[in-house]
């Protein structure tokens, strides 16, 4: 009997091939589309599920309260692990990450400059669990100077030969390697390539009040964390306090208060990659947000895709009324007829699925691109895929055929032999029509999404910073040139150039995420209620730093070599006086006091500038004359010439040290660069509104053609009786661009909810403006309307003698 059901499934498709390959090619994209997505959200969601107690791990966090705003870190100080877990028995061990500042390493006549690089605990990768090829996971870490490589670090600079044992130079260190990895697992929210031990480095006090140090938690299996965290407090007060009142020399009193401002979290590992987005992230995280979005537009086109099908089999019903009716008299029950109409669905699906395996092999290099993803084609024959893709095809089989199948099994036998036609002909009309506007009520909010995210993008990249970022050039790493004497002598060098408007020598640029930081604390507290503690950002520059990036100075002076002080100077900018609690008009003059009672006295202030993305609020900054040179040169520039400049600066650099690499970057291309992730979600939005309108499209067409075959001979009188063209294109096309109306304006209030949901992301954003909604519902109408008047012009200029002869 199935066998027989699947002969007759195979007959229909082969004879109804127009709408045999819309519902095989409409699904087969759906399927397709829900294949990508899943596995970017398995991607997701299998972020650091990889260490053997991945369960039982958590990160330290601190969240920092001061004038009303609270700062989150994920990072702590030093001493911050061991205290914790002495204290407190539900921590069985902890270990620690400290980022590297990018460094340039040598091996013999090898130099790369390498910028994944960290300092960890000799735990480390026993409580990660990540398996040495080479050396020995306990001890590897043990001593200091001592570094884990990867393997492809390894094949960089030893090539065929053996990796242990080789010394490997970073500056003035020396490390000998006592481990090889493979790699760092990709869904993990840490990358690095090289891991020295933190032993390291010099001796250091156990401090609790600063941060810096990634710092990870075991904890026991029955260990409560809302009990544990309640004990933070209690640590604060023993090792915080006394620590304020030491660096910043204030009150105990004063101190204590910190206890209610510095607060101590842990988060699970495992949710570190979809639910924490600070500034002070290892790597740029992933969000949750984009799991569910991307999650919810799988699942839209798989219905979309459903729908076309359920579409056209209720609207070719009528040709199979008598197939129906005359396999009852033959005995069929119902059962019977509803199962060889699933057979038929299901059929089309595992067919569809073949074709959805051809799409996305095709798809995925763009769809890796874009997503920022290393997808495998061979990820989808996995075992466990394939089985949740067979079960995918025989649920989305099932769901697209249940109604035709109910519905078709229905007819009235003495109605449909006698050829009356079936009372239901009205609801099946109304279940498509709304099934059509479905279908592009989806269409039309992923255009308008599509839209908001280029617009908020657009925003962002041409909103003003602040500074000029326009034609300035980032040469890095120039203190590989030789001493100060020598930089400052080629800064000289540079500015004999016409082209050359100005040169700053400095450690920090706009768009650069790692900057240094620290608490600071204004001298006047105690006289001044409204002052408080806060995280300020520091940027090390020099005399020339802010007229180079043109920014402008709203109160005091920039740093001058006029004044011997400027040394222990600052100019901070409006948002560190307004979180100081100071009055704008009355700053000039004030002590700032750094951790480690170090003071500086303002001498400027700037107007706010965006040196992270927009995407942030501006926090408050801090920039200091910098005594170190490990430092790189901003350079503006004004020439049409860039090639040529560039060229001549590399020869001048030459003529420095002409071993040392040259490399540079522009600001406005680092900038751009910030705004990645953004720029993917509009290339996702824009390839999934496409494929959600060409399967809508397909659908309508497929309706449309049918409508007309069946109002054929209804065309042919009335062109007969004078109708022109026109009038029987509008007379076919109406109806349903009456329905893409209708769509439009479900489709409005629903898209601006979620548009603006998505927005408050954006501390700076877009308001969503009333064009936008035009544009899709016209976009949405004439593509509509191309669909529909195509078969409708097509049924319109033909031979109406032709069509009325036939039977």
């Amino acid at each position: 009997m199935i066998k027989n059901y699947f002969k007759i499934a195979l007959r229909n498709l082969n004879k109804n091939k127009v709408f045999s390959f819309i519902n095989i090619f409409g699904l087969a994209m759906g399927l397709a589309c829900c294949m990508l997505i899943a596995s970017f959200v398995y991607s997701e969601l299998s972020y650091d599920k990889y260490p053997e107690k991945a369960k039982q791990i958590y990160r330290v966090g601190i969240n920092v309260t001061g004038n009303g705003s609270v700062e989150t870190y994920t990072h702590v100080d030093i001493g911050v692990g061991a205290g914790m877990k002495n204290a407190i028995p539900e921590i069985e061990a902890f270990t620690r990450l400290l980022k590297s500042r990018e460094t340039f390493v040598k091996y013999g006549n090898k130099e790369f400059k390498e910028q994944k690089l960290a300092c960890v605990d000799s735990n480390f990768f026993q409580i990660f669990s990540i398996p040495f090829i080479e050396g020995n996971v306990r001890t590897a870490l043990i001593e200091p100077n001592s570094i884990v490589i990867t393997k492809a670090f390894a094949n960089k600079y030893f090539g065929k030969e053996e990796a242990m044992g080789k010394q490997l130079s970073m500056g003035r260190l020396t490390f000998k390697v006592t481990g090889v990895i493979d790699q760092i697992p990709d869904p993990s929210h840490f990358h690095f390539d090289a891991f020295s031990s933190l032993s390291s480095m010099p001796p250091m006090a156990q401090t609790w009040s600063n941060v810096g140090f990634y710092t990870y938690l075991v904890l026991n299996k029955n260990a409560d964390t809302k009990k544990l965290e309640a004990k933070f407090p209690n640590l604060v007060a023993k090792y915080v306090v006394p620590e304020i009142v030491h660096d910043m020399g204030v009150s105990l009193a004063e101190a204590q208060k910190t206890v209610n401002t510095f607060r101590f979290f842990i988060q699970p590992l495992t949710s570190i990659h979809l639910y924490s987005n600070t500034k002070q992230e290892i790597e740029p995280n992933g969000d949750i947000q984009y799991v569910y979005i991307f999650g919810a537009l799988a699942i839209f086109i798989m219905l979309l895709a459903c729908v076309n099908f359920t579409n056209l089999s209720t609207a070719v019903s009528a040709k199979r009324a008598r197939e129906v009716a005359l396999r009852k008299v033959m005995g069929s029950k119902k059962k019977q007829l509803v199962l060889q109409f699933l057979v038929e669905s299901v059929s089309i699906t595992y067919i569809a699925i073949f074709f959805a395996f051809i799409i996305v092999y095709a798809l995925i290099p763009y769809f890796n691109q874009i997503s920022g993803k290393h997808i495998d084609f061979g990820f989808f024959f996995n075992s466990q895929c394939l089985v949740a893709v067979l079960i995918l095809g025989l649920i989305v089989g099932i769901l697209a055929g249940i109604y035709p199948a109910v519905f078709l099994s229905s007819f009235n036998i003495t109605k449909v032999l006698k050829g009356i036609s079936s009372n239901s002909t009205t609801r099946k009309s109304h279940l498509r029509s709304g099934l059509v506007v479905f279908q592009f009520a989806v269409s039309t909010v992923l255009i308008i999404a599509t839209l908001v995210v280029y617009k908020q993008l657009y925003f962002m990249q041409n909103k003003k910073l602040g500074y000029d970022k326009e034609q300035v050039l980032y040469l890095q790493d120039t203190y590989i040139l030789g001493p100060k004497s020598t930089l400052n002598a080629f800064k000289q060098e540079l500015l004999k150039d016409s082209r050359i408007v100005n040169v700053s020598v400095g450690t920090d640029i706009p768009g650069n995420p790692n900057m240094d930081g620290t608490q600071i604390y204004p001298k006047d507290k105690e006289a001044d209620e409204n002052s408080s503690e806060i995280h300020a950002d520091i940027f090390h520059v020099d005399y020339d730093y802010i007229p180079t990036l043109g920014m402008r100075i709203v109160q005091g002076r920039n740093f001058s070599k006029d004044f011997s002080t400027d040394s222990s100077a600052v100019v901070i900018n409006q948002a560190a006086v307004n979180s100081l609690g100071w009055r704008e008009n009355n700053v000039i003059g004030k002590t700032i006091v750094r951790s480690g009672q170090q003071t500086y006295k303002v001498i400027g202030v700037v107007t706010d500038f965006h040196y992270a993305s927009v995407k942030q609020k501006i926090a408050p900054l801090m920039m200091t004359l910098s005594a170190n040179y490990r430092t790189s040169l901003i350079v503006k520039i004004k020439t049409t010439d860039i090639r040529n400049l560039l060229a001549d600066i590399k020869r001048k650099w030459t003529v420095f040290n002409s071993s040392a690499p040259f490399s540079y970057y522009f600001l406005d291309e680092n900038f751009a660069s910030l705004y990645a992730t953004e720029q993917k979600t509009g290339q996702i939005f824009t390839l999934f509104a496409v494929i959600a309108i060409l399967i809508a499209c397909l659908g309508l067409f497929g309706l449309v053609t049918y409508v007309t075959q069946q109002r054929i001979k209804e065309i042919g009188i009335r062109k007969i009786f004078g109708a022109t063209v026109p009038d029987l294109t509008l007379l076919v096309s109406q109806s349903f661009l009456k329905l893409v109306l209708i769509a439009f304006f479900i489709a409005v209030p629903f898209s601006w909810w979620a548009m603006n949901k998505w927005l408050q992301n954006y501390h700076y954003r877009v308001q969503i403006s009333w064009w936008i909604f035009i544009v899709a519902g016209i976009g949405v109408l004439i593509i509509a309307l191309l669909t529909v008047s195509f078969q409708a012009f097509k049924a319109a200029i033909a031979n109406p003698v032709k069509n009325l002869r036939i039977e």
